[in-house]
């Protein structure tokens, strides 16, 4: 098959799955919502899906190869650790997949940590709801270098195909399902977060306070932030009174998709 045929196939694949878990994640938000909403959504929704476009559009545009094409030219030419070892393919498959999402665990903490990268993740924070669309707003920018310092780990470790497929359908989905406004049943969060990053675990993330939007950093695997010393059960103002966002960006005004584009670029107060 021909890297373009590929190119294609995955597009299409990503594009039905993509538009599948935000039609049920939506879906389920309107049945069983977590939160009142504060802001339009037809604003929230044109915007954040806007700048999610802008990013899949420049991705394409400037990168000649998927990170699914990227696996397999590391796997034809046997480039990276794993390809050097001698474990069995299912193995080293689990194995590549863990240590994908633990880099991606800590490439979200130093986005948090470091000025520069913040500048570019505050986008993603400055939303003042919290739900399926948070999940995929995040700055162009942000999104090429995110994209480059994973085909960088991809090649240092030699992750093939099948792990980066089976990663990023994961990556996509939680990263959705734990931005939903929806409400489970205490019970089973308790239960779920034991295996997968849940929203009420994530929504803490989002708080307005910066103590606890350094904590719960997890996009998919709830794991890293224990492991670390980074978790945290829950906010302390309750989910459904808890504020959302930054308190440098809460006028409505910041949430239209060109002041999106530009908000990492301002020295902004108040």
């Amino acid at each position: 098959m021909s890297i373009d045929e590929l190119q294609a196939i995955e597009s299409t694949f990503r594009l039905s799955l993509f538009i599948g878990i935000l039609l049920i994640v939506a879906a389920w938000e309107c049945l069983a919502p977590r939160r009142n909403l504060t802001q339009s959504k037809l604003v929230r929704w044109t915007s954040n899906i806007g700048i999610s476009a802008i990013s899949t559009f420049l991705l394409r545009l400037l990168m000649t190869a998927s990170a699914l094409e990227f696996a397999r030219i590391v796997e034809e030419n046997s480039w990276g650790l794993f390809n050097t070892l001698s474990i069995p393919y299912v193995l080293a498959t689990i194995l590549a997949i863990l240590l994908l999402d633990m880099a991606i665990y800590l490439q979200h903490v130093m986005f948090h940590h470091v000025p520069l990268f913040w500048r570019l993740h505050r986008m993603h924070h400055a939303d003042t709801d919290f739900d399926v669309t948070t999940g995929i707003r995040f700055h162009p920018i942000e999104i090429l270098l995110s994209f480059s310092i994973k085909l960088s780990v991809i090649y240092v470790l030699g992750i093939g195909p099948l792990a980066i497929l089976i990663f990023e359908v994961l990556l996509n989905g939680t990263a959705m399902f734990n931005h939903g406004n929806i409400r489970l049943p205490q019970g089973l969060d308790c239960i779920l977060r034991l295996f997968v990053v849940t929203p009420d675990m994530h929504r803490v993330h989002h708080s307005v306070h910066i103590d606890e939007s350094n904590s719960n950093f997890g996009f998919n695997m709830p794991w890293w932030d224990r492991i670390f010393g980074t978790y945290r059960a829950q906010p302390r103002d309750g989910h459904t009174d808890m504020q959302i966002g930054m308190q440098e960006f809460r006028e409505s005004r910041w949430l239209y998709l060109h002041r999106l584009l530009v908000l990492p670029f301002i020295n902004y107060r108040g």
